[in-house]
């Protein structure tokens, strides 16, 4: 018995009921040799971890637009947060851990630069509508892709969990239903913490209810919404937070959007009119001058409208390159 057999052994003896084992995947649109070391939902992380897409996530806005001080989070340390709390509550409720972080370390591969004012954007002006969440299925079933295989070839539990981690349609897997709701328990939280950093609000300003019942301090507040959400997820078909805890929690992400979001210290009008024109031009020059897109999309001139191809070009460029793309051009 090899190293993975060992491993899918143990999934059988030591997980819920409810989990998803890797020898029980549904598998990947095309068959792959299995590793004797690393189950398939292992060999997904990997694939996603030494993705040029992820290495961008570095350099792209979380909500602060190109800060001064370094300390904001930025869309990769938000994945590795997401990541960490999905995966402490996946081992408390007894689920898949491997295929939780996959989806993790997976579901914002397609956001654009400049947060979702960027998405916003490209929403507008690509004519098929932009959701990022799409966007991150297309990288790892299309644009991520080498000489031996289109895409990442994940399996479907990773894919599901990956466009499935916002929107309405519950993910599958109670792991990617675990990471849905960890996504939102990560960026309320570390936003609030930024917000205060920036002095933009002050631990007083949050609804006092919130302060009682989750907690005064970021660590005091995803210690109570990760137990919260183990309580209610051991030995169930789906992953939840209790009543009280998700009302709390949605109360907070008004406040934040009310607060936070929209302020204008956070993204003044004129930071918003420089992301409306760098995206909209660079949009607008590779629609005309197509011969500029890079070989890896070139490649698929023939299976896609050119105005895919741009708009996969667009999202995949960090802050920094599209600016100075858009400086260049």
């Amino acid at each position: 018995m090899n190293t993975r057999e060992l491993i899918e052994k143990r999934e059988h003896e030591i997980l819920s009921p409810y989990a998803a084992r890797a020898d029980e995947s549904r598998g990947r649109k095309v068959a792959e040799e299995p590793c004797d070391i690393r189950t398939d939902y292992q060999r997904d992380r990997d694939r996603i971890i030494h993705s040029k897409s992820f290495r961008r996530l570095m350099h792209k806005t979380q909500v602060f637009i190109a800060p001064e001080e370094d300390h904001y989070r930025t869309r990769l340390t938000h994945t590795i947060e997401v990541s960490q709390i999905a995966r402490t509550i996946a081992r408390g409720a007894g689920l898949n851990e491997d295929l939780t972080e996959a989806i993790a370390m997976g579901h914002d591969l397609g956001h654009t630069p400049f947060g979702h004012q960027g998405e916003f954007v490209l929403d507008r002006i690509y004519s098929k509508g932009f959701r990022h969440n799409e966007q991150s299925l297309r990288v790892v079933d299309v644009l991520e892709s080498s000489s031996e295989r289109r895409g990442m070839n994940l399996t479907e539990e990773v894919r599901d969990g990956i466009l499935n981690h916002t929107g309405p349609t519950l993910p599958m897997t109670v792991e990617g239903q675990v990471v849905k709701i960890s996504d939102r328990i990560a960026y309320i939280n570390h936003d609030i913490d930024d917000a205060i950093s920036s002095g933009i609000i002050t631990t007083e300003d949050l609804p006092q209810e919130s302060i009682r019942i989750l907690g005064r301090t970021h660590k005091e507040r995803i210690d109570t919404l990760v137990r919260d959400m183990i309580s209610n997820t051991y030995g169930q078909p789906e992953a939840r937070l209790s009543e009280e805890k998700y009302r709390i929690m949605n109360d907070l992400r008004r406040f934040m959007f009310k607060n936070v979001y929209n302020d204008p210290r956070v993204k003044c009008i004129e930071e918003i009119e420089d992301i409306d024109n760098i995206i909209g031009g660079l949009f607008d020059y590779y629609m005309v001058h197509p011969e500029g897109l890079p070989s890896y999309l070139k490649v698929l001139e023939d299976e896609y409208d050119r105005e895919d191809l741009v708009k996969d070009y667009i999202a995949g460029m960090t802050d920094r390159y599209a600016f100075h793309a858009y400086r260049k051009l």
